[in-house]
């Protein structure tokens, strides 16, 4: 007798084909997905790393984060260096206050301390024009914390004089919160001290 449904076993038969068929699929996608997730783990472990100069592995990320804080850290030096440096009768008040958003109370300190022994009456009085010549800036890092020498050099025109000086500073440097204009480096510097001044010729 026949009949408009087919037959039972046919259509399981059928079914169990369909079945095997996309588990076979699943595992083969599953195991290619693997292998291109390790494949590419071991190509970015081959490449994520750099060797240090006493043969210690540093994560590339880490690597580049240090270069950009080193970068950014010498252009935060050079620019509160020249604030706080060049200097004359028509921009001292401008000047300095852009360079005290750079620094914390160490560098207020020592503002507070040259404005009470009449530098800048001085600078007033005389019209004098204290020009930064060159800021050159070593950083060193020790255990997470940043310190840096720096080595200013400035001419004070006296009008018929110009004596040239070298000032070595010294500090460290933290990261704060980007502020800008006032602060675009994020970075603050405390414990400023300027350690000596020497002048270098006396040109008449």
């Amino acid at each position: 007798m026949k009949t408009p449904y087919k037959n039972i076993y046919s259509v399981l038969k059928l079914n169990r084909i369909i079945v095997l068929a996309v588990v076979v699929a699943a595992l083969f996608s599953s195991t290619f997905a693997l292998w291109m997730a390790f494949d590419t783990n071991k190509k970015a472990l081959n490449s994520a790393f750099a060797i240090n100069t006493d043969g210690s592995i540093i994560p590339l990320k880490l690597v580049t984060q240090k270069e950009n804080f080193k970068v950014e850290a010498l252009a935060h030096l050079e620019l509160f260096h020249t604030y706080f440096y060049n200097i004359d009768a028509s921009n001292y008040e401008r000047n300095l206050k852009k360079a005290l958003w750079l620094g914390n109370s160490s560098v207020d300190n020592l503002y507070r301390q040259k404005k009470a022994d009449g530098v800048y009456n001085r600078l007033l009085q005389y019209s004098l024009v204290q020009k930064v010549l060159s800021v050159d800036s070593k950083i060193k890092e020790n255990e997470g914390s940043h310190s840096f020498t720096t080595i200013s050099i400035f001419e004070i025109n006296r009008g018929s004089i110009i004596d040239t000086y070298e000032l070595i500073s010294t500090g460290n440097l933290i990261i704060v919160d980007r502020n800008f204009p006032n602060n675009p480096h994020g970075l603050l510097i405390t414990d400023y001290f300027e350690n000596t001044l020497k002048k270098l010729n006396n040109e008449n």
